[in-house]
This record gives C-alpha cells, structure tokens and sequence, in this order.
C-alpha cells in the first residue's frame, strides 16, 4: 500500500467545532481553560436501549404468588 506523506506547510487546516451550551463554536475561539477541558473529552459510543418488552422479567408484585 503507498502512503502520501505531506510535510506541514502543504497540509490544509482543519477547523474543529463542538456544541457548548446550545451554541456550535470553533474550538479556537476557546479560552486556555475551555480548549484545555476539549482536549480532555472522551468520546463514547451509545448502546441501544433495551426495551421493557425484550429486558428479562425482573419486578415483583405484591400479593402475586
């Protein structure tokens, strides 16, 4: 497999925006303390729900015997 190797001044910049109290914004207008905080961020894949119906039958009622 050829891999392109680039050297800094050819490359092109990538603006990185995130979400922050409702507002889209580029990570670059963040103060030191904000970009600090982005950079800690963890990412996370969310699993789908299960549902009542498919979850095995867990509660107990009273009085059901």
């Amino acid at each position: 497999m050829h891999s392109i190797e680039l050297r800094d001044e050819e490359r092109t910049r990538c603006e990185v925006w995130t979400r922050v109290m409702g507002y889209h914004r580029p990570v670059s207008a963040f103060n030191p303390g904000k970009q600090s905080e982005q950079a800690e961020r963890l990412c996370f894949n969310e699993h789908k729900q299960r549902t009542i119906e498919s979850a095995p039958n867990t509660f107990t009622h009273a009085g059901a015997d």
